[in-house]
């Protein structure tokens, strides 16, 4: 690791370049340690030499977006994480082509739309994480998936090269997406929205945040919703979740939102330890009274094998 930390001091990044960044200020959960080595490349070109730079040193690396359906082990990361913050590009076309940067947080592209007079991003207004992340999970709210509207992704393939991909050519269902396999980093997406009037388009966004208030999304810090829907077990997770009467249910600083079940919130204390602990109750206690196997669709970074 101290090659790479050399190598990526000579390249003189024009953005930055942390040590022993602590995770717990780039995650929506504020938990996680430190990242070895933390960098914010100001562009393209930049974030190819990074990436160059951590194959001939054989590091692994990780790319962070908003740092909301992330869950950072309290022992940190090892090796390299590349923050994607500034590429935050807006371009909003006559015709509702609208391009946004894969670092651009999701409600500043909402609002964009809105100032366009395009609705489409409505849907996933209050949304915690960024454009890019949106896209990596298909992230879905309101009846309505990123690639219901998604035109095309460009991003950087495993060789660094730039490649563009429609939904057609990709494997995108309910929260999956081709770009959770394999080593490529969004640039930038497309979207396909449609002429609104701003009131309406407004209403809806409004409508959306408040139904995400009275869930309990902004009670205390948190990742939205721990695990996926599945159809085939009748109901959604939070419902399952709640016929076993564990709303509120605490470990250490963690609690299950009095609001609604499938929402995990940090009362202001809680590790990454505590967490992952109540994660597993919740999975644990589900499986053995009612035989569902619930998935998270919060992504566990780094090492909480030692935990149970």
């Amino acid at each position: 690791m101290v090659n790479l930390r050399n190598i990526l001091k000579k390249i003189n990044i024009k953005g930055e370049l942390l040590f022993n960044e602590p995770m717990s200020g780039h995650t929506t959960y504020e938990t996680g340690g430190p990242a070895e080595i933390f960098c914010v490349p100001a562009d393209t070109r930049e974030l190819i030499e990074v990436l160059e730079a951590a194959n001939r040193c054989a590091s692994d690396y990780f790319i962070l977006g908003g740092g909301a359906n992330l869950l950072v082990s309290d022992k940190g990361i090892p090796g390299l994480v590349i923050d994607i913050k500034h590429f935050d590009g807006i371009n909003i076309a006559d015709d509702g082509r609208a391009s946004f940067g894969s670092g651009l947080i999701v409600d500043s592209a909402a609002e964009a739309a809105l100032e366009a007079g395009f609705s489409g991003f409505d849907s996933f207004y209050g949304m915690p994480g960024t454009v890019g992340g949106a896209v990596w999970m298909n992230a879905r709210c309101y009846g309505r998936s990123i690639s219901d509207i998604l035109a095309s992704v460009t991003y950087l393939n495993e060789s660094h090269s730039i490649r563009t991909m429609t939904p057609q050519e990709g494997d995108f269902d309910y929260k999956i997406s081709p770009f959770q396999n394999g080593d490529s980093v969004i640039l930038e997406a497309e979207f396909r929205l449609i002429k609104c009037s701003r009131e309406i388009i407004r209403k809806e966004m409004d409508k959306n945040r408040s139904d995400r208030e009275a869930k309990g999304h902004y009670a205390g810090p948190s990742a939205g919703s721990v695990f996926k829907n599945n159809r085939a077990f009748g109901k959604p997770s939070g419902a399952i979740i709640d016929s076993l009467n564990l709303r509120g249910t605490e470990i250490g600083g963690a609690k299950i939102s009095d609001h609604h079940a499938n929402i995990f919130i940090n009362k202001g204390n809680a590790t990454s330890a505590d967490i992952y602990r109540l994660i597993n109750f919740v999975q644990t206690k589900v499986r053995d009274e009612l035989g569902f196997e619930l998935e998270p669709e919060i992504r566990m970074v780094g090492d909480f094998s030692d935990l149970l």
